[in-house]
């Protein structure tokens, strides 16, 4: 089988993390966010992932290197010389994704992290023998989304209504899709959308299904969001995997850490928390539903809470990061700093306290 990644964007919502790389190769619970999926498509039956790409594509080719070795599935990029959309990037592709097997080919968005029920996507896509299927998810405000309405009981979608003032349905698109070839057909060479242009289309056909993904969902293409995305991946690997989660006085609830890492006396870490390679946390340090990505040290009794802090970076003595501060790689927060909510760009030295969320420059 073959897969296609959405990777596209200049990530600007993720900024400053992606001022250092592409948004698919920022870190999510101590791996790339993209290697996630192709994790999970290898275990699907997939052994060729097209990434289709407009933005860094060079240092994703570094990356494909490195990982298609490790993993045994073959990885290759698909440039785009214009943003293409979410359909344009499939005609791009279309001479690799239709091989004359006649079998479907999944489509991802970069930016999704959930539990990837791919195997159970295929045998649904087989058992409804339409044209198309998406995964979608269920939501408490459906007004804020495009709402999928659909058949609850084939899976048949209807219609898709764009922030519905009235309530239509509470099941919104998870970025998940598998289409049959016969898709391609539909898709000019042109930036196209395939949620507003394609899916509307099949749908009127009666071929477009919808399957509702079981567990967790999460867009993690913003840094609030990306880290609510790891408070219910780390949940979810406690449902599934609790050996893969830190266990012992110093940890509280759910947290992932490095076997590299190195955690001082006195810490208490948890819940939610991520620590990433060659981290040193020092003693008495607090943290709490924050990112710590590879190579940072956190001196002694600083506390971060609700932020992500950077490749590299340094957090002072008796230092407060918190209210989703991001810092971008290799900052450095001096002693007794206390930030609230500062966005800092990469390199840079934080010597003044950020009273109030506010970009660094």
């Amino acid at each position: 089988m073959k897969a296609l990644i959405l990777v596209g964007g200049f990530g600007t919502r993720l900024r400053p993390l992606t001022l250092s790389v592409p948004k698919p190769l920022v870190d999510f619970a101590n791996k790339p966010m993209i290697l996630h999926q192709i994790e999970a498509l290898k275990a699907a039956g997939v052994n060729e992932v097209v990434l289709a790409i407009n933005y860094q594509p060079e240092v994703m080719m570094n990356f494909i290197r490195d990982f298609e070795e490790k993993l045994g599935i073959k990885i290759i990029c698909s440039q785009e010389m214009e943003p293409m959309g979410t359909a344009g990037p499939l005609a791009l592709a279309r001479k690799i994704l239709d091989d004359g097997s006649g079998d479907p080919f999944f489509v991802l968005n970069s930016d999704v992290i959930s539990e990837y029920p791919l195997g159970q996507m295929i045998e649904f896509h087989k058992s409804h023998g339409g044209e198309a299927t998406i995964m979608v998810t269920k939501v408490d405000e459906p007004s804020k989304y495009g709402v999928v309405v659909m058949d609850e009981e084939t899976g048949c979608v209807h219609r898709f209504v764009e922030k519905p003032q009235q309530f239509v349905g509470n099941k919104i698109n998870a970025g998940i899709y598998l289409l049959s070839t016969k898709t391609l057909d539909r898709i000019q060479l042109r930036p196209t959308s395939i949620e507003k242009e394609i899916f509307p289309k099949i749908a009127a056909e009666n071929k477009l299904f919808a399957m509702v993904l079981p567990g967790f969902w999460m867009d993690i293409g913003q840094p609030r969001d990306y880290t609510i995305g790891l408070r219910l991946y780390l949940a979810s690997l406690r449902q599934k995997s609790p050996k893969l989660l830190a266990s012992g006085p110093t940890y509280l609830g759910n947290v992932i850490v490095h076997e590299s890492a190195v955690i001082g006396d006195g810490c208490l870490i948890g819940p939610d928390v991520s620590i990433g390679q060659g981290c040193v946390i020092e003693s008495g340090v607090r943290l709490s539903r924050c990112t710590i990505m590879r190579g940072v040290r956190v001196k002694k009794h600083a506390c971060i809470v609700g932020s992500i802090i950077g490749w590299h970076s340094t957090v002072g003595q008796w230092a407060r990061i918190e209210n989703m501060t991001v810092l971008g790689e290799d900052v450095h927060v001096c002693d007794e700093v206390f930030s609230n909510g500062g966005v800092v760009l990469p390199h840079k030295e934080i010597k003044a306290s950020i009273f109030k969320p506010e970009i660094v420059m």
